[in-house]
Parts: structure tokens; sequence; C-alpha cells
């Protein structure tokens, strides 16, 4: 698998000198000269190539940056056809073709990687002044023969040991700079002599007569015959020294205009400078105002989690003292019914007692005739009203069990007393309740384990610690689905920024998830241990237990909360009152009579906090303005609670596996790595 090595991005100066001389090369009136050196560049821009081609730029110097190579992929070296000069020096160029600059007159390529020269370099027949100076050469090419115009050669700081015959047909070389002790050929000692020495010694290896560079300016000087006169050397002579002036009076305005750019880049670089400072003074000025802000922020959450946890605390207190209140009227309400059965037992054992009131009864018929479908209607309406009373919520039935009990003494002394009329419809009603208590018993007898499975279902969907599991679960499944989109969204972008903090935040959630799920498993072991408890309890022959325990509280207050609006339930929960649940369903308090109580009205029923009072009168006001401006919100949950069933039993339907929240993702045709396994192939 090929690697692939990110380039180094060049600092915000250098993008910023780069922009500059750039836009200083397209300026009208500007000169030859195209400097974007000191840029950290990595290779040539194609922008620069564009310039030298459009402007017919004829000085290029890119020296001191990072260039591997001279002309990008998406250039062509023909842009540079009409450069003059090229300075290359202090770069990284392993290689480099230039063949195709025929009109490159200088050539400074010290301080690269060159290993060797181009055979295409003979063909810069103009080329004048070529630097190879601290490169890693190791000889030269046979074609620097075809320098016809070059008069200056460095190849110093090198491995070169040995200098090519062919080099002795540059007649027009001037000044010959290598290093002479590492030389082998020719000797050193002739290298130390000077170029003039070389050049005699190479024409005498090839040959060749040696002659001056004098006479060698340039190649057109030589005649087609092969010699030329005495006047036609002095007139190229002058020429030549004509053109050295010019060339001379040329570098010096290149110089002059070198200069005043170089001050102009300093008086640049100066208001960049002074620019960045006050940035930074900026920015450490934000950062200490940043400082104080977050600094005051946390002073005041410290503050404000020191409130919560009093407050927190203050609550504990409050529901551990209203537990205790719970588990005492349990207790007495338990005594009642002891106390009931056992009234119930004496009178089945007293039925001389009875055999004398039914005989009673039978002469009270007569004296007051009663027809017999007025009694067969009174015994219906009696049948059905205990029925009702059977089926009714537990918060009912301690009005009902009152009512009755306090019904039964009435009856219970009338009949001791004065054996007055009421005697036996007392008696009658007591013997229809007798039956229909029996029928219940046996029927729930039978249906033991139908009991015993919904009891199981109800304790495990009212208990609160199971419910908070279930909802945190819930809570990470969303986020899961959400890291899910996230990834899905960077797949179809195609970037890797935020990888890792995905990965971060998908191990945390899944660790998470574990460990709610166990917490869960464990839960639910715990309450199936404390059904198996109380079966075992069960099994000391008390007869209709599951029944007993419904009533008795331990139960989740399903019961109690039946009846109640849906609206006040989901007031009181997102007030965190949910303890308050069997109080208001105990004085059948609904949203339109909470908004015309007053604080002193919730404190006389228990809810004694007074900013939770505040909270619940307020958020009632709120429900009713909304319910006067949308009228049909009213009327539909008025529909709901008229149209609401009686419960059939104290038991609700078992509860539904949980279902993960997070819908199914829609794949495309492309194939992707799984953002839960991260797996090539998804399964």
């Amino acid at each position: 698998m090929p690697l692939f090595f990110r380039k180094k991005k060049p600092s915000e100066d250098a993008r910023k000198r780069l922009e500059f001389q750039m836009c200083l090369a397209k300026e009208a009136g500007a000169d030859d000269i195209l400097d974007i050196s000191k840029c950290e560049l990595s290779e040539v821009p194609y922008g620069a190539f564009a310039t030298c081609k459009v402007l017919q730029k004829k000085v290029l110097i890119i020296h001191t940056n990072n260039l591997t190579s001279l002309v990008p992929k998406s250039c062509s070296l023909l842009s540079l056809i009409t450069m003059k000069v090229l300075d290359l020096h202090d770069n990284q160029l392993a290689s480099l073709d230039i063949g195709q600059l025929t009109s490159l007159q200088v050539l400074n390529l010290e301080r690269n990687l060159l290993k060797c020269l181009p055979q295409s370099i003979g063909d810069l027949a103009q080329l004048q002044m070529l630097n190879v100076k601290g490169n890693r050469l190791k000889d030269l090419p046979a074609t620097v023969s075809g320098l016809r115009s070059l008069r200056t050669l460095d190849i110093s700081e090198n491995v070169l040991q040995e200098l090519p015959r062919v080099l002795a047909h540059v007649r027009t070389l001037e000044m010959l700079t290598l290093d002479a002790s590492s030389m082998t050929y020719p000797s050193p000692d002739i290298c130390s002599a000077g170029t003039e020495s070389i050049q005699r010694f190479l024409c005498k290896e090839c040959g060749i007569a040696y002659y001056p560079p004098s006479q060698y300016v340039l190649p057109t000087l030589e005649s087609d015959g092969g010699g030329t006169s005495v006047d036609g050397v002095d007139r190229a002579v002058l020429k030549y020294l004509e053109e050295e002036s010019e060339w001379q009076n040329k570098f010096s305005d290149y110089e002059k205009r070198k200069e005043k750019k170089m001050q102009e880049k300093l008086e640049f670089e100066r208001r960049l400078n002074m620019g960045q400072r006050e940035h930074a003074l900026l920015v450490q000025q934000i950062n200490s105002q940043k400082d104080e802000i977050l600094q005051t922020v946390r002073e005041d959450q410290v503050r404000l989690e020191e409130g919560l946890t009093k407050h927190q605390r203050y609550l504990e207190e409050e529901r551990l003292k209203l537990l205790q209140q719970l588990k005492q009227a349990e207790q007495g309400i338990t005594s009642r019914i002891q106390k009931l059965l056992e009234d119930n037992q004496r009178q089945k054992q007293s039925s001389d007692i009875l055999k004398s009131l039914e005989n009673e009864r039978i002469r009270m018929e007569q004296l007051m005739a009663i027809t017999q479908e007025e009694t067969e209607h009174l015994r219906r309406r009696e049948v059905a009203s205990a029925m009702q009373q059977m089926l009714a919520e537990s918060y009912k039935n301690k009005l009902i069990q009152m009512a009755y009990e306090s019904r039964r003494q009435d009856l219970v002394n009338q009949a001791c007393s004065s054996l007055a009329e009421m005697d036996q419809k007392f008696q009658q009603i007591l013997a229809w309740q007798q039956l229909d208590q029996n029928k219940a018993v046996s029927q729930i007898l039978q249906q033991i384990e139908m009991q015993k499975a919904a009891f199981e279902a109800l304790q495990v969907k009212k208990d609160l610690m199971h419910r908070q599991i279930r909802n945190q679960i819930k809570l990470i499944e969303t986020e899961l689905l959400q890291l899910t989109q996230l990834e899905l969204k960077r797949q179809e972008l195609d970037t890797e920024t935020l990888q890792g903090v995905i990965t971060e935040q998908r191990q945390a959630l899944g660790y998470l998830l574990q460990q709610l799920l166990k917490e869960k498993k464990e839960r639910e072991e715990e309450l199936r241990q404390i059904l198996l408890e109380m079966e075992a309890k069960s099994e000391t022959k008390q007869e209709n237990y599951w029944l007993i325990q419904a009533k008795s509280g331990s139960l989740p207050c399903v019961l109690q909360e039946e009846g109640l609006e849906q609206q006040l339930v989901n007031l009181l929960i997102e007030l965190s009152a949910e303890q308050y649940v069997p109080v208001f369903a105990h004085h059948r308090i609904s949203v339109q009579a909470l908004s015309t109580m007053t604080a002193s009205d919730l404190e006389k029923i228990g809810v004694t906090e007074a900013g939770l009072q505040r909270a619940i009168l307020k958020r009632a006001q709120e429900i009713l303005a909304v319910a006067k401006t949308i009228p049909e919100l009213l009327r539909t949950v008025e529909a709901e609670v008229r149209a609401a069933p009686e419960p059939s039993a104290p038991f609700e339907e078992p509860l539904s596996p949980a279902v993960p929240t997070a819908p199914p993702l829609q794949w495309e045709e492309k194939k992707s790595e799984c953002v839960v396994c991260m797996e090539q192939e998804v399964r």
C-alpha cells in the first residue's frame, strides 16, 4: 500500500511574502524580475509559470525554498522559454532537466542535492555562468562541450575528481573554480595553477591548439572556413566590450531595483509585525476577559450546586417522612381489615342470632309487603354497587371500607336495640356481599398464577429504579443514533477530522450502555427474588394472598393514580413531585380546580414546600391559559377522562419488552464500515 507524506504548509509570513511578490510582479511598469525566494515553497506555483509566460519575465529567483523539482505536473517548462537568469540555490533539487531553456545565460544551482547534470545541459548554447557548488556531483556530462558561451564554471564542494576532456572545446571559459586538492585528473598541481593551465592541459590531451578566451567570445565569431581576420577580431572584441558594459549597466540597474524591492519588503514586514503584535495584545486582553468570565461562572455554578444539594437533602427528608406516614397508614388499614375479618367470623358463629334475624326479616317483609319485582331490582342494584366497590381504585377502597364499616355498625346497633325495619335489608345486603365475596375469592384463587404474573409485571413497570435505568438506556440510544448520523455524514463528506472524537464518544456510550443493561438485569433479578420471597410467604395457607398484597400497598401506586387527569400527572412529574400524585388523587383535584386554589390550600392537603406550591399553581394557570386559547385541547382532555373505562382488576397487562428507539439505518448502494463495530462488512 503506497504511503503519502503530507507536505509541510508554508507559514503565514511566507504565504504573505509570496502573495506580495506575485502582486508586485503583475503591477504595471514592473521590471522583468520575478522574485519568490524564501517563501517555503515545496513546488513552484502555477501562477509563477503563468506570470513568466504572459509578462515575458527574464529573471526568475527561487532560491532558499524546499523545491524538489522545478516543473510541477500541471505546468510546462516552455513557459520559461524567455528566461535568461535562473537562480535555484539553497533548495532540495535531486534532478533537473532544463535543456529547453535555450535563452538561459545565468544558472545558479548552488547547495542542492544534484548527483549529476542532465545530458541536455549542452543545449544551453547561450549559457555564460554555471554555478553547481555544494552538490553531490561525481562527474560532468560530455555534453558540456556544447556550452559555447560559458565564461564562469564553479564545481567546488562536490565529490568530483576528474574533468572531462571535452571541456577543452569550451573556448570561452574564463574562470573555473574547483577543489584542486581532491582532483586526480588533471593533477592537483595543474588544477592549482589556474583556469588557463587546466585548459592548456585538456587541449593538449585532445590534440587541439589552445587559444585564449578573448578570441572565442561568442560562437558566431567563428567563420565558415575556420579562420578569422584581424579586423574581424577587433570588431568582435569591440562589440563584446560594448555588450559587456551594457550588461554591467543592466546588472547594476537590476541590483538597484532589487535593493529597492528589499526595502519595500522590509517595510511591509515591519508593518506586518506591528499588526501581529497588536493582534497578540488583543488576543491576550480577550483571554484575560474570558478567564474572568469563566471564574465568575464557576463561582455561580458552585453556589447553585450547594443550594441544589441542600434542596435535594430537604426533599429526601420529606420523602422519608411521607414514606413513614404511608407505612403507618398501611398498618392501620391492615389492622382494620383484620378486625373486619374477625367480626365476620364471629357473625358466622352466631347462627342463632342470624336465624332469629331471618325470622324477623320474613315478618318485616310481610308487614312491608315488598313485591318480588322491587326486591329483585334492589338486589341487582346492590350487587352492581358491590361489584363497582370491589373494582374501584385503591384510594376509593379506603373511603368505601369506612362507609361500609359505619353503615354496618349502624345496622348492627339497630338490630341489637330495636330490631328495626332496616335489619332485614342489612342482613340481605350482608348475605349478598358474602356470596359475591366468596365468588370473587374463588375466581381469584383459580387465577392465582395470572395475578402473580400481573403483580410481577406491575412491580417491574412501576419500580422507580427500573424506570430510571430504562430512561437512561433510551437517552444513550438517542446519543448513539446521533453519533450514527454524524458518522454517516462524515462518510458522505469524506473527512477524518472528528474520527478520534466520535470513536471515543462511541466507546464511552457503549460502555455506559453495557453498565445500564447490567444494572437493569440485576434490578429485575432483585424484583424476581422479592417475588419469590413473597411467594414463599404465600405458601403459609393464607387465602387471597396476591389480592391482599395489592390492597396493602405492595404493588406500586397504580390504583391511586387512576382517574387523575393526565395533564395533572404530567405536571407533577415535570416538577419532580411524583410523591404527591396519590394525595391529589385522594382529594380528587383537577387542573381547573387547582387553578382556583391557593398556597394555603395546597399546604392543607400535604404539599408543604413553598417553592413547589408556587410552581404547581403557576403551571396550572399556564395550562388553563393555553386551554382557553385552544378550547379544542380542553374538550379533548375532558372527553378522554369521561371515556376512560373503569379498571376491571387491580392489575395491568404485562409490560412489553423494551425496544431500542434508534430507527433502522437506510443503507446506500455503496458499502461502508459498520458504525457500531467499525468492520468493513455490515452484518
